[in-house]
């Protein structure tokens, strides 16, 4: 017999305490190119990973888990389409779409070559390292959706 408990979950298997929990699933992904990345997508990760600590800081008392997901593109796949990396979803959803930003390209260097990366252009400015505060600014607009 297959029952539901009061939390929504199947048989037996919920975990105290979680049967409340949601997650919001920040995906990342940048080009590693023999080991390596450029300046640009190194300084965007260090500005994620301060944004996704403040982030779990601040869900965690509405039960909210933040999960960071980093994907890697190969070369092949950059040189295809070079504004994949670079971007930073939530949910599914971008970056850009949360906080009414666009995305644009400018002339990155290092291991991307001559190629025109992904930018982040808001409210005048043109961000090449996507800041803390905007991806906490999206974090929170994608969780308030959950």
């Amino acid at each position: 017999m297959n029952t539901k408990n009061q939390c929504g979950c199947q048989g037996g298997n919920c975990e105290p305490g979680k049967e409340n929990e949601k997650t919001l699933i920040i995906s990342w992904q940048r080009l590693i190119s023999d080991g390596s990345t450029c300046p640009r997508c190194g300084s965007t990760e260090n500005e994620l990973n301060e944004a996704v600590e403040r982030l779990t800081s601040a869900l965690s008392p509405l039960k909210i888990k933040v999960e960071l997901r980093k994907t890697e593109l190969t070369l092949e796949e950059f040189k295809n389409n070079p504004v994949k990396s670079n971007s930073i979803s939530f949910n599914g959803e971008l970056l850009e779409d949360l906080v009414r930003a666009k995305t644009g390209q400018s002339q990155c260097c290092d291991v991307c070559g001559d190629e025109e990366c992904r930018t982040v252009e808001i409210d005048g400015e043109s961000h090449e390292i996507v800041p803390a505060e905007l991806i906490i600014k999206a974090g929170l607009a994608a969780a308030s959706k959950l």
